[in-house]
């Protein structure tokens, strides 16, 4: 009896965010934008966590960001480009509630079926168009954690981004970005997607700075080895930047 209760419960708590998930879904629009190829991040949703590389990287990366996180547990993060989850079911339970916004929908579906299946109660999924930095404030405002993982390259207007991040936050919230030192173009395996190449750290810094933040640091996370799109075996270090919006 016990274990057909949990189920009901499992299964109308899966009911119950996936309607509100397609709420979101259509509350948000999708531009036709080479920068993040939705349809691409669709296809491979289902496989998505099967990739051993990506699991450590999340690995690496969602425990960096733990040990860099605020001393005070965050009430409102938002996690941006958060695909199926790997980092963001890590960092839910330092926050009280976190937003996990991306662009691809059944990369979020799969996030749902994780929501449902763990009765994980404070994570808000979101579909929203990431690759318009004038999107930024349909998610929300007042966000006191804003965290990233391997997304900050797949957007264009990098200082646009930035400076619509800094606005929907609160006065001494924590960015904490994960993302590719520059690399030598080889890292993706499709030459035609379009992308930053990594980042350099002081020039990252630079934009950062610009767009607000201050206190900005940066520390190496995790290395990527990997065959690259050359067929050479290569390693891609990957920092984790934190920065703090200032106080009035």
């Amino acid at each position: 009896m016990k274990c057909i209760l949990n189920h009901s419960v499992i299964e109308q708590l899966f009911i119950f965010v996936s309607a509100i998930f397609f709420i979101y879904v259509k509350s948000f629009r999708m531009t036709d934008n080479p920068w993040i190829n939705t349809e691409r991040f669709d296809n491979k949703a289902a496989g998505w966590d099967s990739n051993l590389l990506r699991a450590a990287l999340a690995d690496a990366v969602s425990r960096a960001m733990i040990a860099h996180l605020p001393v005070t547990k965050p009430q409102n993060a938002l996690e941006f480009g958060c695909g199926t989850g790997l980092v963001t079911r890590r960092i839910a339970p330092h926050c009280s509630s976190l937003t996990a916004a991306d662009s691809s929908s059944q990369m979020l579906m799969v996030l749902n079926e994780k929501i449902a299946a763990e009765a994980i109660p404070n994570i808000k999924p979101v579909l929203i168009d990431i690759s318009r930095p004038e999107a930024v404030p349909e998610i929300g405002e007042g966000f006191d954690f804003v965290c990233s993982s391997m997304t900050l390259h797949h957007i264009s207007d990098t200082p646009g981004f930035l400076r619509q991040i800094y606005g929907v936050m609160s006065p001494g919230g924590t960015l904490s970005i994960a993302d590719l030192d520059a690399e030598d173009g080889f890292f993706h395996d499709d030459e035609t997607e379009k992308v930053h190449h990594g980042f350099d750290r002081m020039r990252l810094e630079t934009t950062i700075e610009s767009a607000g933040f201050a206190h900005v640091s940066f520390m190496t996370a995790h290395i990527i080895e990997k065959k690259n799109r050359e067929g050479r075996l290569a390693s891609y270090p990957v920092f984790l930047v934190t920065a703090v919006k200032s106080l009035p």
